[in-house]
């Protein structure tokens, strides 16, 4: 998703995430676990999507799937054909159970994928103009760095996020998180709620695909106008056939992040556009830490993703490291991280990460963060975010 940039008094978006063995030696910390603080919600904010496997160049969708894209007036093929770019208002899929993404076989090329936008959310002075709770002041900036390549080697699990929107192909990141109902066989991807729904008065967006470590070599845009197709996307492409955001950033998500910022996350179920591995299997996977430890008692977290707008440009990834502060919207919201860090839009649902006893953990993702790009704020993954979690997982984790 895109938006506007304003002054640099205000503030944006979000961003990428994740790396198994380079993880543990970059944030080498000691950290403990600590009491959420997120409010309890015993409802699960989750969406159901049409099952979509490609097979030869025909979209195979479950019967009782199918049942329900007739029932959103959906043809299948109609939607592969181009039907999808239709974003009458009236039409836009909205409500947390009318999530579709029919896999179009190929639709993902280089080119497509290059010429995709930062997912954008920008954080502005009104948002924070009912803050009545504890906002700490704000942090140093910090120099994202580049992560070391090839990728799969060092943040095999963090990847980009490709999706359509009403303004056209878009990128946010995402990171591979283990499937607790589903040990060693996950396929669950970790991002933001502003990369796959556009909050209050939008929908759902379309074609959401993952490309975990893309590319994998960090390869300037000249070289990967040859590059091979194991360059761009190692380990393949992953097309979302559910997915679960909260119910507060669909009610209340906005272009700024609004009232939805603090629940602002995301939980994808994907599929291989071809084989049968699972995702955990082929890349790795980390644990989510639901714990929602104050910032106060964290030394350190890292964020990790793929910044697009200038200076950058997509096709590296980066990560910032910093000991995390506090940033509240309002006293009636959870309160947020903050960490000091350069990276721009395109690094949105990037995830945050700590090590508790040694395991390095998912503990937020990128959602926020000021135009001048000085710093990022993620929300607490409390009791709300391990309720979708545990529906997903339940629900879809074993498809």
């Amino acid at each position: 998703m895109r938006s506007t940039r304003t002054s640099a008094a205000q503030s944006r978006r979000r961003r990428t995430a994740l790396a198994a063995t380079g993880l543990v030696a970059a944030l080498a910390l000691t950290a403990t676990a600590c009491e959420g603080s997120d409010t309890a919600n015993d409802k699960a904010d989750a969406t159901t999507s049409q099952a979509a496997d490609s097979g030869n160049d025909k979209v195979q969708i479950p019967s009782d799937l199918a049942d329900k894209l007739k029932e959103h007036g959906i043809d299948v093929e109609k939607w592969k054909d181009g039907a999808w770019k239709d974003w009458d208002k009236d039409k836009w899929l909205s409500e947390a159970k009318d999530f579709v993404n029919p896999v179009i076989e190929g639709l993902w090329k280089p080119d497509r994928m290059k010429s995709a936008k930062e997912a954008n959310k920008t954080y502005s002075t009104k948002d924070a103009a009912a803050d009545a709770g504890v906002t700490d002041p704000d942090p140093a900036p910090v120099e994202a760095s580049a992560e070391k390549t090839p990728y799969h080697e060092n943040a095999a699990p963090v990847g980009k996020i490709f999706f359509d929107t009403p303004e056209g192909t878009a990128v946010c990141s995402g990171t591979v998180i283990k499937d607790v109902n589903h040990p060693g066989k996950s396929n669950l991807v970790w991002t933001a709620g502003h990369c796959v729904h556009a909050g209050s008065g939008g929908g759902w967006y379309r074609n959401i695909m993952f490309v975990p470590a893309y590319n994998d070599y960090g390869k300037s845009e000249d070289e990967l106008t040859n590059a091979s197709a194991s360059d761009i996307a190692p380990f393949g492409q992953w097309w979302a056939d559910w997915a679960s955001t909260s119910n507060e950033w669909i009610a209340g998500g906005s272009e700024t992040g609004g009232a939805g910022a603090a629940y602002d996350y995301s939980i994808l179920h994907v599929k291989p556009e071809s084989g049968s591995k699972s995702l955990e299997e082929t890349t790795g996977a980390l644990d989510v830490d639901f714990s929602a430890p104050s910032a106060t008692e964290v030394a350190k977290m890292g964020a990790w993703g793929y910044p697009q707008a200038a200076p950058y440009n997509g096709l590296k990834m980066f990560k910032c490291i910093d000991q995390p502060g506090r940033l509240s919207l309002s006293s009636t919201l959870p309160t947020m991280y903050r960490i000091g860090c350069t990276m721009t839009g395109g690094s949105s649902g990037g995830g945050w990460f700590r090590v508790v006893d040694g395991e390095t953990k998912l503990v937020s993702n990128t959602s926020i963060g000021p135009a001048d790009n000085t710093w990022l704020a993620g929300p607490q993954l409390g009791k709300t975010a391990e309720a979708i979690y545990q529906n997903m997982s339940k629900t879809y984790g074993g498809q």
